[in-house]
Parts: structure tokens; sequence; C-alpha cells
């Protein structure tokens, strides 16, 4: 264990290439968060990975990727959709806390826990929302309302994109952390990205050093408004893709 904490410099490493700020208030944070993982976990379903090294690096470093996005620390507000445990919302508001960031799972179990992360770390402009993606961004001041759509959801690039380019702003951008082989469901997905109003701007590959973790991130941007019509129902997303 170094002076600072067992994961202080392979964290602090990964903020240093990302360009961000580390110190050992987020550290705390990111320590804090890991212990609740590990506790609630043996309740309800958050996560299949449990050893440390692999949460940090497999989950926390893995989330701050966004930051390789240049446009990504000059977004006032980003929504992370299927958030799951908190991934990335979490970890991205750890590393810029100026950002608002809004949490949406369709689990109350899953919500229930991000509060409570959210009070033990003290984190402020953030918040957890119980909800279905269709649905809530029917509701006033969600859609067309984010600077950034974030989302690590296991989904079809296609179907992810119906649940997640609605929030997104015109000029805003919607950013997929999917995982190695993307070429085939890009090529699928483009023209569902492009009747929902939107234009793939860039795909970033990134390694986590030591892990066996080779991601792509996939930057859409929101070039013009979402037709009322999307997104459909769940069902019909899932079982008939835009094509």
């Amino acid at each position: 264990m170094d002076k600072n904490g067992k994961y202080y410099d392979i964290i602090d490493k990964a903020f240093v290439k990302d360009g961000l700020e580390f110190n050992h208030e987020k550290y705390s944070q990111f320590m804090k968060y890991m212990s609740m993982i590990k506790e609630w976990n043996e309740k309800i379903n958050l996560t299949a990975i449990t050893e440390e090294t692999e949460i940090v690096k497999k989950h926390f470093i893995d989330s701050i990727q966004c930051f390789r996005f240049s446009e990504f620390r000059n977004f006032k507000s980003i929504i992370d959709v299927g958030t799951g445990a908190g991934f990335p919302g979490i970890p991205v508001k750890i590393a810029e806390p100026n950002i608002k960031v809004t949490l949406l799972d369709s689990l109350n179990k899953r919500i229930v826990f991000l509060n409570e992360v959210i009070k033990n770390l003290k984190l402020q402009n953030i918040e957890a929302i119980h909800s279905r993606a269709e649905d809530l961004v029917q509701k006033a001041g969600h859609r067309e309302s984010y600077d950034c759509v974030v989302s690590r959801a296991v989904a079809n690039m296609a179907v992810l994109s119906e649940y997640c380019l609605p929030y997104a702003k015109v000029g805003g951008y919607f950013i997929a952390l999917k995982g190695p082989a993307i070429e085939e469901e890009i090529s699928g997905a483009r023209n569902a990205i492009g009747v929902l109003g939107g234009k793939i701007v860039e795909i970033i590959p990134v390694e986590i050093e030591d892990t066996d973790l080779n991601h792509n991130i996939v930057i859409v941007e929101k070039v013009k408004n979402t037709p009322v019509s999307y997104p459909r129902k769940a069902g019909i997303i899932t079982k008939k893709p835009i094509i």
C-alpha cells in the first residue's frame, strides 16, 4: 500500500491521462462508493464485478473515459440512461463536480442505492430518477434538454439510440460506451441514428491498462430535433428496431 491509499496511484494515473484533476477528497469518495457497492451487492444485483481492483479499473476508470471526448468537460448537464449501479454517471460526477448529473434507471432498488451513495458521498447537483427511458422523456424538462446523454447499457446501438437521443438537445451529444466489436453494429444503426436526429462524428478506441478491456466510445452529435413519434413503446423499440 502506498502512502496515499491502495488504489490512489492507479486512479490518479488515469485522471492525469484524461487531463483531470485528482485529490484525496475524490479518492475518499471513490473508496466509499466501492465499499457501498460491495455491501449492497449482497442484497441486490448491482454488478458481477466484485474484486476491488476490478471495480476500480473496470467501473471507475472505465467510466471516466467519457472525458476522452474533448467537449465532455464543457457540458453543463448530462443524463445517464440505464445507469445501473451508477456507471458512468457517478464517477463522472466525482471527476467533474460542476456537471449537473441525472441518473436514470427502471429498477427502484437501484435508485434507493444511488440515493444512499449521493447522500454518503455528499454529492451536489445530482439526482436519481426511477423511470423507464421512454416514459421520462415525455415529461417536462427532459426531452431535448440535456447537453449530453451517456449510456453503458448493453442494448444494440440502434435500440440504445432510440432510448437516448430524444434526451439530447440539438447541438448536444449522445455518448455510448460500447464493446470492442462495433463496426457491424454501428453500420446497422446509422439509419436509425439519422432518423432520430443524430450523426456519428467520432469513435474513440479505449484500452484500460492491465485489463482485458478494449472499448469504443461512440460519439453521436444531435444535429436536428427527434421526431415526436420517437421513442416508441419499449416492446416495439426492442422487437422492431429502426432499420
